[in-house]
């Protein structure tokens, strides 16, 4: 019984680094931008912009690898694309109210 799997519709993410690492990154390269703007050095703040860039290519590479994995089924497809396209209208709505 121990080997028995649910299955179910969804797919269930494992554990990621991505977030901490990209919270980290950003967080170096608010502190380097905030020091270029002060005329100390820039590098901090590229640094930071590097791992930031880092973090997104990762991230992005483990959602292209779950999706050639067999790991979204239709309801997650379908679920990425409601996502989506609450994201664009939340975004719509936005600017129409801040151009208003």
């Amino acid at each position: 019984m121990a080997a028995h799997t649910k299955h179910h519709d969804y797919h269930l993410v494992n554990p990621s680094p991505w977030p901490f690492v990209g919270a980290v990154s950003a967080f170096v390269m608010a502190i380097g931008g905030i020091q270029w703007m002060h005329n100390v050095t820039p590098w901090i703040f590229f640094i930071g912009l590097v791992g930031v860039l880092f973090t997104m290519y990762s991230w992005w590479a483990d959602v292209i690898k779950e999706a050639n994995g067999g790991d979204h089924t239709p309801v997650v497809q379908l679920h990425h694309r409601y996502g989506m396209m609450l994201f664009i209208a939340s975004e719509v709505m936005f600017f129409v109210a801040w151009f208003w």
